[in-house]
């Protein structure tokens, strides 16, 4: 069980396969010159073709429905001769973009728009000539095509270009589609990646929300937006996609479904916001208070970064907030007896009682929280209380599920409990149990990371209740009988979080009916109980996979609950086995599944999966320590995810370096729990929605791995890559498909099933 605790495990999911970034085609007939991809460590004389990305700056602008796009990117040879080269830049979709200029070094150069039925022929005249299937995922899409240029060994050339797109819509709700997958054909890290998106609309802008990167929102007023981001030393794998929506009133709400196939149940994503201001000219009041652990391990730097995290909570309460601070150690201490009106004199009183608060003691865990609750029994409004702690609870009662108990029955509900655990001496599944009991969240704070930070920006975030008790409801246009059962289930998060003043929510879930819905969103607001309708579509079975990141991301959020579910309340078989079934379809690997990345060829049965997943799931019986606090610090980074990739944007050293990246692909990254250090997972590929499998040079799909290459034989048709066959299945092929295709590199063998076909593509 030591070597199954010791594993932790990141995942950067793949993009859709929609377009990418602008690439350098290498045009001398007499040379074969491949995509590049970065290599691992230096090479003697390098590739003869070859160039780098040193910098993307994209700034947008869009006002409704209408980009204004400007790219500057900068590519370095990297090669041993000049490079004759032209500019391809593959289209988002047809019919998107028009008036594009493109400059080389400041000079213009002509750029020609190829339909996609003639830009088809280029590409594929590409792959057949460079034997590289990297551009087959933008077979069938338009392109723009500039002359060719000369770039000499070790010079660089900026490319500049403008355009104006008209975004897609559906419903109130616009998508802004960056091309930049592309930029992963680089033979080193892009040294700096920029976006600058500037949003204007005519209507009040509710939600904006991008699937694809951590961006930053800035919301200056209920019409505009800023959103930026920003990367360095990186090797972009997806494209930059933006989703905004507009309505009046306050609040807003829309949602995107995907229905892979009419077997299966759907998948809906909603994304409900208010407006930046209140609801409206009455300010929603809260209830407050902060229960500090002051026992002796936190003398030192986290006493006062605690200190000053609560000073800075202080400071930014609003007028009619209702307050209280108490601390801990062996004994409890309180600022007032009761919750305090915020005024000027009650917050210099409490910024004095802060500056006064010195680490001592131990940790009564049992007699702070009981403190802590019994100050809102008389309170109205939304209630809030932060709990932190960096130990085990040492006086008093030191059973988990008492301690859970007696909370539980000092809190009739109304009390959501926001836990802060500082480094690896917390009991993080005590936490864990306390905020699934009082509506909350946990947050792990690491020995070297900032206590300050994570608390005032947790604050910043619910500082400003707008609907608060906030309950979703469905009613599709068609009929339904109780027979039928729920037309949609399995919704996550579970308890639907209130909504604040510059926050979203973003919820996922499943669906059965199809067609037309009513979403009506109730809630608290300004102390009314208000209702908000929404048009919703819930579409069926398609091809169209614009909207197939919502399936990955509720998979994602799926794994987190079912783990969850597994820590709290115990092992149970079929929870197990619906791990095991979610991480090997999706590629989403956690410490309990990482058996899914061994390469060794032999193909697991089912039951062993199933036996290695239940012995590894033991481990969530460890409460403290790193492997505890990294286990729950992952159970809840897949509980609250809102992209398709588990990338923490914050910290950027947790993710692959240039030599981890080298097999292109290898996007799985493996950390030992206790140490840190990295592993590259190298046996799992995710391609868009699909998830390959590494088996010595064979990969494989998971809906593949159950074959046997000698045994099925007749069931399978053999293919050589860059043959006529191979072109014929890339014509047949959806854009998703071949997107498969494109990521098989030399020496591998891909095994596929494509609209019912097993394909060997050797």
């Amino acid at each position: 069980m030591q070597r199954l605790l010791a594993v932790a495990v990141l995942v950067v999911l793949s993009p859709l396969p929609l377009s990418a970034q602008g690439l350098l085609i290498d045009t001398d007939p007499d040379v074969v010159a491949p995509l590049p991809r970065p290599i691992p460590g230096p090479t003697p004389h390098g590739p003869e073709s070859a160039y780098r990305i040193k910098e993307l700056d994209v700034r947008a602008n869009i006002r409704d429905q209408v980009a204004q796009v400007q790219v500057s990117q900068t590519f370095v040879n990297t090669g041993r001769r000049t490079m004759e080269v032209e500019f391809c830049f593959p289209l988002p979709y047809d019919g998107a973009i028009d008036q594009l200029t493109l400059m080389v070094d400041g000079q213009e150069y002509p750029a020609r728009l190829l339909p996609a039925g003639e830009a088809r022929a280029l590409y594929e005249s590409i792959v057949r000539k460079n034997r590289d299937p990297a551009l087959l995922e933008w077979v069938g899409q338009g392109m723009f095509r500039t002359s060719v240029f000369p770039v000499p060994p070790g010079q660089e050339r900026k490319v500049s270009l403008k355009y104006t797109q008209l975004l897609r819509s559906s419903q109130q709700l616009s998508d802004f589609l960056f091309p930049l997958s592309t930029a992963k054909y680089t033979s080193q890290p892009v040294e700096s990646v920029q976006f600058r998106v500037a949003v204007e609309t005519t209507a009040d802008l509710k939600s904006v929300y991008s699937p694809s990167h951590g961006v930053v929102v800035e919301r200056p007023d209920a019409r505009h937006a800023v959103v930026k981001y920003s990367a360095a030393n990186t090797i972009p794998r997806s494209d930059f996609r933006l989703f905004y929506d507009v309505a009046a009133g306050p609040v807003g709400a829309s949602v995107l479904s995907y229905r892979p196939s009419d077997s299966d149940e759907g998948y809906f994503l909603l994304l409900a916001a208010p407006q930046f201001a209140a609801a409206d000219d009455r300010q929603t009041s809260k209830n407050i208070v902060f229960v500090l652990d002051r026992s002796g391990s936190m003398e030192g730097q986290k006493i006062e970064q605690a200190r000053e995290a609560l000073a800075f909570v202080m400071n930014n309460l609003n007028e009619g907030d209702r307050f209280n601070i108490v601390a801990y150690d062996s004994s409890v201490e309180t600022f007032r007896a009761e919750l305090q009106p915020f005024n000027e004199e009650n917050r210099s009183a409490a910024v004095g009682f802060i500056n006064g608060i010195y680490a001592g003691g131990g940790t009564n865990i049992g007699s702070a929280l009981a403190t802590g609750l019994a100050q809102f029994k008389e309170a109205d409004g939304p209630s809030y209380m932060m709990f932190l702690t960096d130990g085990l609870p040492t006086v008093g009662e030191t059973n988990e599920a008492k301690l859970v108990a007696e909370s539980r029955q000092a809190n009739p509900g109304k009390v959501r409990m926001i836990n802060f655990g500082v480094g690896y001496d917390v009991n993080s599944r005590l936490l864990d149990r306390l905020s699934r009991a009082h509506h909350g969240q946990s947050e792990y704070v690491r020995p070297e990371d900032n206590l300050e930070v994570h608390i005032s920006r947790l604050y910043k975030k619910i500082s400003l209740p707008v609907m608060t008790d906030v309950a979703v409801d469905f009613a599709f246009d068609t009929p339904t009988t109780a027979e039928q059962g729920a037309r949609v289930s399995r919704i996550y998060p579970r308890i639907v979080p209130d909504l604040f003043a510059g926050e979203q929510l973003v919820l996922v879930g499943r669906y059965k009916a199809t067609g037309r819905a009513k979403v009506t969103l109730t809630g608290t607001v300004a102390g009314e109980m208000k209702s908000f309708d929404f048009p919703a579509e819930f579409t069926a079975a398609t091809d169209d996979t614009r909207h197939a990141f919502v399936e990955r991301l509720w998979a994602m959020r799926r794994i987190g609950e079912i783990i969850d579910e597994i820590d709290l309340n115990g092992k149970n078989d079929e929870l197990v086995q619906e791990l095991v079934s979610l991480s090997t379809k999706h590629g989403i690997l956690t410490p309990y599944t990482s058996f899914l990345a061994d390469e060794s060829g032999r193909e697991l049965a089912s039951s062993e999966r199933f036996n290695r997943a239940s012995d590894a799931v033991e481990s969530l019986s460890v409460a403290g320590g790193r492997g505890g606090f990294r286990q729950r610090e992952l159970k809840q980074q897949l509980q609250l995810i809102d992209r398709y990739r588990l990338v923490d944007d914050e910290r950027p050293d947790e993710f692959l370096s240039p030599v981890e990246m080298a097999a292109d692909d290898a996007r799985v990254l493996i950390r030992q729990l206790d140490t840190d250090e990295p592993i590259v997972a190298s046996g799992i590929r995710n391609v868009g929605n699909e998830t390959l499998y590494r088996r010595g040079n064979l990969f494989m799909t998971a809906e593949t791995q159950s074959l046997d290459l000698e045994a099925d034989r007749s069931e399978i048709e053999v293919v050589e890559r860059f043959s006529a066959a191979y072109f014929e299945l890339v014509a047949a092929n959806s854009a998703a498909e071949n997107a498969v295709l494109s990521s098989q590199q030399d020496g591998e063998e891909l095994l596929v099933r494509f609209r019912g076909q097993v394909y060997l593509v050797k």
